[in-house]
């Protein structure tokens, strides 16, 4: 049941005079309106019935206080017990008593689910400062980012090594002791020098061991015995476990192997979200395992994006999304995309050839014009096949530089989306393009920031459910700090001096209230 009472009417509440005018957390309680959260979730509550709740706004504010401070459940009820800026922000009498961190875990599992997300809180006080005029960008910039998992990966041997180990604990765990009939010797893999006749060994013991358990024990009344088993023959039918491509850890099961550069990799997940570059505002989040391909979820966000009721006029990216589907989808919503070519999708020598759209035909550097297209079909790839005129071949100065081979004139062979790619890898040339994507460095900025400052380098749980949460409420968090910021340097000393005297009058008209 939600309580329905008005906050802050306590004498002690003119303690609150104390706090500075331009500190964030009475910027954003003072310029933001969080009560939508409470109206969004007052339906998973009973209105008549039951002790009376800790209001969603209240706990949500709490989690934004917990991931923009880096602090633990314990640590931030402890903190907010005795920090005033954090009482005014929470909306509470500094007497007032606050929820035990336990509540949080529960709020987190139960209530941030359905009817609210993360994603839409974030999205409503987007929107919010868009109406109000806070935000006024029309750009957009989307990258990934990686958080290590809170648990380190371990061999195909080693994994199932242990997943033997916890089939034995839990069948104790739930029926006392494990049946004399199920070898419980596990082989010792790291005797065995080669590492694929090691795991094809585990992997024949973890078999065995799976029927055994199938056989000897009553797994129909033991469900945790059950799932376990479950679990572990969906890892041994997973064809990437053996390759040490799949699941890594018994610990954190959703993890995966990612890489950031060739030679460098991590164990974890990525958070892939979008930003307004210049306000460094986060508008939409996205996590996934470390093997996520980035671009993948791009619609998701673009349209997660769109409930915050941002202008989309230009989007900066990398060249890891220099798709044709992402590079079509900006240009369907009409903005211009500053995305370096990639590659591997566009491979052309421009000091030797040039295109031309409207008549599409192919120029080489000695001026010879493509005379017809072939277009190349085969089993994993489509390309363009486009021949030059031969005699102008035969007679170049070039001819033994293009051209191998007994072949009379020239065929260039470019992707089925080269002469598409071509148009964008001659605006990249422009200045305009290079200035603009320097814009881009702010997401990098912002990468650091809720890495280093606010603990998304590690993650916090051990499933993608969990540090799904603790990425977007780090995004909120930030979010938060930053439009305290810009609200910050948008007051003049005389507003400042006058939101102290309406301030001041309000409390004490509250306290007469209150009195009377």
């Amino acid at each position: 049941m939600l309580k329905d009472k008005d906050m802050q009417l306590s004498i002690y509440s003119v303690l609150y005079n104390k706090i500075p005018e331009n500190h964030q957390l009475k910027i954003l309680k003072d310029e933001l309106d969080f009560s939508f959260i409470n109206r969004e979730l007052e339906k998973t509550y009973c209105k008549y019935y039951g002790r009376p709740a800790k209001e969603p706004e209240l706990m949500v504010k709490l989690l934004v206080l917990q991931y923009l401070y880096n602090l633990s459940d314990e640590r931030v009820i402890e903190e907010a017990s005795l920090n005033l800026a954090y009482m005014y922000f929470l909306g509470i009498n500094p007497e007032d008593d606050l929820p035990h961190p336990s509540l949080l875990t529960k709020f987190r599992k139960n209530k941030l689910e359905g009817n609210l997300t993360i994603d839409d809180i974030i999205s409503k006080i987007v929107k919010q400062c868009v109406d109000k005029g806070i935000l006024e960008g029309s750009g957009l910039s989307i990258d990934t980012t990686h958080t290590v998992a809170n648990t380190f990966k371990c061999t195909a041997e080693r994994v199932m090594k242990r997943l033997a180990k916890k089939i034995f604990k839990t069948i104790e765990s739930e029926n006392g002791e494990v049946p004399k009939e199920i070898n419980q010797e596990i082989p010792d893999y790291k005797e065995i020098e080669d590492h694929k006749e090691a795991k094809a060994t585990m992997k024949s013991y973890l078999e065995e061991t799976i029927t055994s358990v199938e056989e000897h024990t009553d797994i129909q009344n033991s469900s945790k015995v059950k799932e376990l088993l479950k679990v572990a023959q969906e890892i041994l039918e997973d064809p990437k476990f053996l390759e040490q491509k799949g699941v890594r850890s018994i610990v954190d099961l959703d993890a995966r192997v990612g890489h950031k550069s060739k030679t460098s990799h991590f164990f974890g997940y990525k958070t892939e979200f979008m930003m307004m570059p210049k306000e460094r505002i986060i508008t939409a989040v996205h996590v996934d395992n470390g093997a996520y391909v980035d671009g993948k979820m791009f619609d998701k966000l673009l349209e997660q994006t769109k409930k915050g009721g941002i202008t989309i006029n230009e989007l900066l990216a990398d060249k890891a999304y220099f798709r044709k589907n992402i590079l079509d989808r900006i240009k369907e919503i009409g903005a211009t995309a500053y995305i370096p070519v990639s590659e591997m999708a566009y491979r052309v020598n421009e000091a030797l050839y040039s295109y031309n759209k409207d008549s599409d035909e192919w120029f080489c550097i000695q001026g010879n014009i493509s005379v017809r297209k072939y277009h190349k079909k085969t089993k994993n790839r489509q390309s363009y096949r486009y021949y030059f005129e031969k005699e102008t071949c035969r007679n170049c100065p070039f001819r033994d530089v293009c051209i191998s081979g007994k072949t009379l004139g020239k065929v260039l062979e470019v992707g089925i989306n080269t002469p598409v790619f071509y148009e964008y890898s001659q605006q990249q040339k422009s200045d305009e393009f290079k200035e603009k994507y320097r814009e881009r460095a702010s997401h990098e900025w912002k990468n650091g920031e809720m890495k280093n400052f606010h603990g998304l380098d590690r993650a916090r749980g051990y499933d993608l459910k969990s540090v799904a949460l603790q990425a977007k409420i780090t995004a909120l968090a930030v979010n938060l700090k930053r439009i305290a910021a810009i609200l910050s340097s948008k007051k003049t000393p005389i507003v400042i001096l006058y939101s102290i005297f309406l301030n001041s009058i309000d409390r004490n008209r509250r306290f007469l209230k209150m009195s009377i």
